[in-house]
């Protein structure tokens, strides 16, 4: 049995044993700034700010029999300030052609871009190793978008995410080592770690004209826009639903960007509400998997994956759960 769910006080343990599997920056390994997370997530399920920069959703999926956290996502109201830039580099194109020579050529250019009203952000998703492979990866991913359905007025117009690319396997990135440490001298997990809490060091070193993509090695060029093994699974699902890429990478990794219009996200548009029936007019053939809500404490929010035949507004469920409360739902 899983439960999907906000974050408590008592999952610091669980966190920090995850935080430890990937390098996200919402994720940090760090026991002061893990607790700092979970509190904020606490204060927006309860009341969100009117500040939407200030809201941070984290979502742990538990497993219930062996009292453990088995991964956990995350939703940031909005990424991209006036004190916290949102940073990407911009892909284009520019043509050359010389009616001397009758030779033209098609440039590749990457220029800095920055945006100080952001979009909300989709992120943080890691999956604790012991349960990968047994399709828990995508409710983590999808109770994201049950919640911004339930909450679009918490949220911003348009829904991002940051994909990881290939590392090398000194877990260095290509494009990194050929521009990044050109200009700020320092080693990609450095200048991650700084980002984390002072972005002001981007703008003042970061070359600003276009980078053409030409001059750069071609393992720095093969890495832009591009996922790693383990970050496919996740780009076909945001396609699926809706997604398309931006022509933004990530500064420091060339990390593609995939955004979509919150109200055009497949997953949100087929939501459904209904009212929990008896299970014993269940029937396995017409049966359909969904997340749905559970009843929950004001503040808190809880979810799980379940067979259930929707006939109207009833919801009759394979197992039995507390009859007569309203729910709502998304597909798996």
């Amino acid at each position: 049995m899983f439960l999907l769910r906000s974050v408590r006080n008592s999952d610091l343990d669980g966190l920090r044993e995850l935080s430890g599997l990937a390098n996200f920056i919402n994720l940090p390994p760090n026991i002061k700034m893990l607790k700092e997370r979970i509190e904020s997530s606490e204060r927006s399920f309860k009341k969100p700010s009117s500040d939407l920069s200030k809201n941070n959703y984290f979502f742990v999926l538990e497993d219930l029999d062996k009292k453990k956290i088995a991964g956990v996502s995350m939703i940031h109201a909005q990424h991209g300030t006036e004190k916290e830039p949102h940073f990407y580099l911009k892909e284009g194109k520019e043509r050359k052609y010389s009616e001397t020579l009758r030779q033209g050529y098609i440039h590749g250019t990457l220029t800095l871009g920055l945006d100080h009203d952001g979009p909300t952000e989709i992120g943080g998703l890691v999956l604790h190793p012991e349960y990968r492979g047994k399709k828990l990866g995508k409710q983590l991913s999808l109770v994201r978008f049950l919640f911004l359905g339930m909450h679009p007025e918490n949220f911003k117009e348009t829904i991002h995410a940051e994909l990881l690319p290939p590392f090398d396997d000194n877990g260095n990135s290509p494009l990194w080592e050929a521009i990044g440490r050109r200009f700020l001298n320092m080693d990609y997990s450095e200048a991650d770690e700084l980002s984390r809490t002072n972005k002001e060091f981007i703008l003042s070193l970061f070359p600003r004209e276009k980078i053409y993509e030409t001059l750069l090695p071609m393992d720095a060029r093969s890495a832009i826009g591009k996922v790693g093994k383990e970050t496919i699974p996740v780009k076909k699902m945001l396609e699926k639903i809706g997604f398309h890429y931006a022509e933004e990478v990530d500064p420091f990794d060339g990390g593609p960007h995939y955004k979509a219009k919150l109200k055009e996200i497949s997953t949100i548009k087929n939501m459904f509400t209904g009212e929990i029936s008896s299970c014993k007019d269940f029937s396995p053939t017409s049966a359909n998997s969904v997340i749905i809500t559970l009843p929950s404490d004001e503040g808190e929010f809880l979810a799980t994956q379940i067979n259930v035949n929707l006939k109207g507004d009833k919801i009759i469920p394979e197992r039995e759960l507390e009859i007569g409360f309203k729910t709502s739902g998304i597909f798996i």
